[in-house]
């Protein structure tokens, strides 16, 4: 596939989720999303099971800060001894330090309430939008793109994208069970993810366009 294409692509993709998080919002800032949260929220803990809450906390740890940053440092080795791959390393440190340097400024901003409907587990701070979620989609999603390059065949790629759909969206779930966030909490934390994940590569692609048109040039001026 042509990289402008690529470009143009993921420079779509990142206005895209930059309006649908501003959408989800301004819904929540006007009180519209309150029936729908509560629908879902009362959806998801009527599952309520001693065993589904052992996994929903499974899944919710493995979306912490503690774990994510381990995952980072046994990706950043594999990019850097395995794959020697110095500017997918540079992409993947800033867009995964990003994201929750953006999650705590939009936490701040808008100083969400946590819900206080029916907690299993206790935490402090605000809620929109979700860090798990923005976690999830940033770490999975960067892990996706940067592996799609080198699985050649369509099972394979199809199985990355099923893997890293899995954890995003049960981490996301595992937040709402356990009651810590709203479903609009997760939302926005996917949207807001997929707007700092999509700036990044755009600029990664870009900055790769850049370095790669004098190379080209120089290669036809040789022939």
């Amino acid at each position: 596939m042509n990289l402008r294409f690529q470009v143009t692509r993921v420079f779509v993709f990142s206005l895209f989720s930059l309006m649908f998080f501003s959408l989800v919002a301004i819904l929540m800032r006007a009180d519209k999303l309150v029936n729908f949260d509560h629908m879902v929220i009362g959806i998801v803990q009527a599952q309520e099971a001693p065993y589904i809450t052992s996994i929903m906390k499974v899944f919710t740890e493995i979306g912490s800060t503690q774990i994510v940053v381990i995952l980072c440092l046994v990706i950043i080795f594999f990019l850097y001894k395995v794959l020697h791959h110095r500017m997918e390393l540079l992409l993947f440190i800033g867009v995964v330090a990003g994201s929750p340097i953006l999650n705590l400024l939009l936490k701040e901003i808008f100083q969400r309430a946590r819900p206080d409907l029916h907690r299993l587990i206790e935490i402090g701070g605000y809620s929109f939008p979700s860090g798990h979620a923005m976690n999830a989609f940033t770490v999975y999603g960067i892990l996706t793109f940067l592996l799609w390059r080198h699985i050649f065949n369509r099972s394979g790629r199809i199985l990355l994208l099923l893997f890293s759909s899995f954890f995003i969206i049960m981490i996301g779930v595992s937040r709402i069970y356990l009651g810590v966030h709203y479903p609009s909490d997760i939302i926005g934390g996917y949207f807001a993810s997929g707007f700092w994940l999509a700036v990044s590569i755009w600029f990664f692609q870009w900055y790769m366009e850049r370095q790669r048109q004098p190379q080209l040039a120089s290669r036809m001026l040789k022939r």
